[in-house]
């Protein structure tokens, strides 16, 4: 959501490689469902639980602040995928405040990836590297862009 008065900035995303971003959503959608039947069993059993106060507060913030986004570029990312398409550039329009949400969401989901590693309170597996390279990217365009850093695509990326 834009707040009022707010500009909306042009973010594009250049050389998207689709094969690895469906991969990635795969990945992130995984995670997202199985959140959220955690979250579901904790509402049917309120009171003390086994998964740590931090995982639950993490699962809390992805689903309700990150778990419905679907723009119409995902559609066309999902539609270049279907079609067998490898490679899409995107023109996204974010407000300023997209910076400081894309760096959050890194965060969470980095967090959320230690919970996978633990192997204790999640069955995901950890963002595979290659995945966990082009999310970092993906994110890192909107923070860095915002910031007035130029775009870099994907294939020049060297994080």
């Amino acid at each position: 959501m834009t707040a009022p008065g707010s500009e909306l900035i042009a973010v594009p995303l250049l050389q998207i490689p689709v094969p690895i971003w469906a991969r990635s959503q795969e990945h992130i959608d995984e995670l997202l469902r199985e959140f959220t039947l955690i979250s579901a069993q904790l509402r049917q059993q309120p009171g003390p639980s086994d998964v740590p106060v931090r995982l639950i507060q993490l699962i809390e913030e992805l689903t309700q602040q990150y778990g419905g986004l679907n723009t119409d570029q995902e559609n066309r990312l999902a539609e270049a995928a279907a079609s067998g398409l490898t490679e899409l550039d995107l023109l996204y329009h974010v407000p300023p405040q997209a910076a400081e949400a894309s760096q959050r969401l890194q965060d969470i989901l980095d967090e959320a990836d230690a919970y996978c590693r633990a192997g204790t309170h999640l069955l995901t597996l950890a963002t595979p590297p290659e995945l966990a390279r082009f999310v970092r990217w993906f994110l890192g365009e909107f923070a860095g862009q915002l910031q007035g850093r130029p775009p870099t695509p994907y294939p020049e990326y060297q994080g």
